[in-house]
This record gives C-alpha cells, sequence and structure tokens, in this order.
C-alpha cells in the first residue's frame, strides 16, 4: 500500500488526477476502499484456510473476536500506510523503510516485546505506549489470541470468547481500544499531512486551515536574498522588463484588478547537489496577462520555461514569490485553479501498468463520460 502510494506520488500521476478534475475527497475514498477490500478477502482466506487445516489459533478462539480484531488492524494499518507516505516522494526508499518496519517490528515483538508483556513486574502503562506502535499492537492481539488458543487446546477448553475481554490479564480490549483510536487520529493526521506537505513535488498548503486570513492578493512571500538585492536586480533590467515589474505592482494593488494571470517576482531555485552551487531556473518573474490573450513562451534551454509552468500549475513550489490565476493564489488555491485550468505535461504521466486505451477509458470517466460515448471517444 505505501508503495502504491508513493508511486503515484513520485509519477506526478495524483497530481494530474486532480487537474482532470479528480478531487481529494474521491481519491481518498477509492484508494482507501481499494485497499480494504484487498485486506478483508486475505484476512478471509487467511482464517478460512487456517480454520480448514486444523489450526487451533483459529478455531478455538471466537470467530466474532477474531473477525473484529483483524478488521480494526486492516483500517489501522490502511491508515497508516496514508500516514506514512506523506513522508516520501521516493519509491525506493519508502520500499526499503516499510519492508525494514514490517520485519523490524516482528523481530522486536518476538524477542523484546514478548518479554516485557511476560514479565508481571513491567509496567502496564508503558507497554501500552509502546502499543501504540501498529506492529507491536498487531503481534499483542495475536499473542493473546495465541496464549488462549494453547490453554483452551491443552485443557479441553474453549479459546478466547467475548466475557474474558473483562479479565484484567487479558490485554485484547485494550490493544482494541488502542487500534480503533489510533486508527481515528491517524486518517485524519495523514489526510491533513497530505494538504500541507509538498514532498513529492506538489505545492504543498501549510495554511489549510487558515485560509479565510488570507487576501485576494496577499503579498509574495519573499526570501530574504530576494528583498536585499530587489533594487541591484531592477537596476539591471531592461526597460520592457521594469514596465512590465511597475505595470504588477500596480495591479497588486488594486483591489479590482481582472486579469488572467498576475506573477508577482515569482523565483525558482534548485538546492546544489553533490557540492554543487544552486542552480537559478526562474529569476524573479513578473507577468501580467489579461484575459482572452494566448501567451506564448519562448526562449532557449535553461531560459526557465518548464520551472515556471511547473510553478504555475503546481507540480513544483515557487522558492519565493507567487503567482495569482484569475485571483486565486498558486500557494494556497491549485484545487481551484484546477477547475479553470487544462494542463497538457512536457513529460508523459502515465501508469506502467496500463495500456494506452485504460488511460483513456479512465481520463474519459474523470470527464464524466458514460455508455455509448466512453466506447466511441475511446
Amino acid at each position: 500500500m505505501l508503495t502504491y502510494l508513493v508511486y503515484e506520488k513520485q509519477q506526478k500521476l495524483k497530481i494530474m488526477m486532480k487537474m482532470q478534475g479528480l478531487k481529494d475527497g474521491p481519491y481518498w475514498m477509492i484508494s482507501y476502499g481499494y485497499f480494504f477490500v484487498l485486506s478483508v478477502v486475505y484476512m478471509t482466506f487467511f482464517v478460512i484456510f487456517g480454520s480448514l487445516i486444523g489450526l487451533n489459533f483459529f478455531r478455538v478462539n471466537n470467530y466474532g473476536i477474531q473477525i473484529v480484531f483483524f478488521f480494526v488492524y486492516i483500517n489501522l494499518q490502511i491508515a497508516f500506510a496514508f500516514f506514512v507516505a506523506s513522508f516520501f516522494s521516493s519509491v525506493k526508499i519508502a520500499t526499503v523503510i516499510g519492508y525494514i518496519y514490517v520485519f523490524g517490528s516482528g523481530l522486536l515483538g518476538a524477542f523484546l516485546f514478548r518479554f516485557f508483556i511476560e514479565d508481571i513486574n513491567f509496567s502496564r502503562g508503558w507497554i501500552l505506549v509502546m502499543e501504540i506502535v501498529p506492529g507491536f499492537s498487531l503481534y499483542r492481539g495475536l499473542y493473546e489470541l495465541g496464549q488462549y488458543a494453547f490453554s483452551g487446546n491443552a485443557m479441553g477448553a474453549t479459546g478466547m470468547m467475548w466475557e474474558n475481554l473483562k479479565d484484567p490479564i487479558n490485554g485484547m480490549r485494550d490493544i482494541l481500544i488502542v487500534m480503533t483510536v489510533e486508527w481515528a487520529l491517524m486518517l485524519v493526521l495523514a489526510f491533513y499531512l497530505d494538504q500541507v506537505s509538498s514532498i513529492g513535488g506538489s505545492v504543498g498548503n501549510p495554511l489549510l486551515f487558515f485560509r479565510c486570513l488570507q487576501k485576494k492578493y496577499a503579498p509574495p512571500l519573499q526570501s530574504s536574498f530576494v528583498q536585499q538585492n530587489h533594487k541591484v536586480a531592477v537596476d539591471m533590467e531592461k526597460a520592457d522588463v521594469a514596465q512590465e515589474r511597475h505595470v504588477v505592482e500596480q495591479l497588486l494593488m488594486d483591489s479590482n484588478a481582472n486579469q488572467a494571470i498576475i506573477c508577482d517576482n515569482l523565483r525558482k531555485v534548485y538546492p546544489g547537489k553533490d557540492g554543487n552551487p544552486d542552480k537559478l531556473a526562474v529569476r524573479g518573474l513578473s507577468l501580467a496577462l489579461p484575459k482572452g490573450q494566448c501567451f506564448g513562451m519562448l526562449g532557449p534551454n535553461g531560459a526557465g520555461k518548464t520551472s515556471f509552468i511547473s510553478m504555475m500549475v503546481g507540480l513544483t513550489k515557487p522558492t519565493s514569490g507567487t503567482a495569482y490565476a484569475h485571483g486565486m493564489d498558486i500557494r494556497m488555491d491549485m484545487d481551484d485553479i484546477y477547475t479553470n485550468m487544462g494542463v497538457c505535461p512536457q513529460h508523459d504521466l502515465l501508469w506502467e501498468t496500463l495500456t494506452g486505451k485504460e488511460h483513456l477509458f479512465f481520463y474519459a470517466r474523470l470527464k464524466n463520460l458514460k455508455g455509448a460515448a466512453l466506447v466511441k471517444g475511446c
């Protein structure tokens, strides 16, 4: 699940779907539902197969408790995958970290956490704290089911039943509470981080819940370097460039400005790697485009055309400055801008596993094509 989510972010597929009209809510619901169905199918076969071959872990313990436990953990696992995906932009790194977490939590559970559980002198409070880690909470639940299955089989009694949850020694009730609360909190945090994070190339919105404080044309976020050298840069500009910058400054002060595009000192600097200096891609671009105008941008390789377009469509975040599309700030309002924007990217944004026809069907459905119109159009 983590690899799937990070792959769509790394390949810019998620932001391309947003450009084509897919909102965050439906994207999350579809992805969550897909993961949930796969997990339910897997866990169902897991329990059925274990029961058919006669494993006491499944046969002795109450199936209702098993269903509730696996159901809660499935949802926690999905929410955890969404949460962790917010911190990665590379599939390779996410995959490695994911495997380390899965195997590491399992090994630590078996060779460390288990001894804490069995030590009656160890604080139960600290055990609850450790169970906040989803891998440990899974291990604790499986441990309790295993213990009841073993004792029930040895003594000829039943395994874990609902009334056993009241037993203070039984940690299953605490596990279910911890996982349920963590599931809800992690899902909210994951959604928030997905909105504010700029990891993966898309523009994050750090003021997601404070947009009402933003003016229609808010002052651009200038870096200290730009502020100190702004006058020098203006003095070196050509007359037509200085004139355009002056026009932009006047429009920004006009609350009734009705331009299609206003770029205010838009700047993009790519950090240097391996000891190389930073790369200045866009140097304080100021530009105003009235509605109804067809505008073309020409320039040699490395002039900054692609970087400028990438900032305007939300693929990369400006280093400083900002731009407005129909009065909407690219730093804050990209979701609203996408409803009025069509983008043909420079590079193909495709799923490697889908055919050309499947891509056409997918994007046609996003545009609400159905039935004969869908088949004919694709």
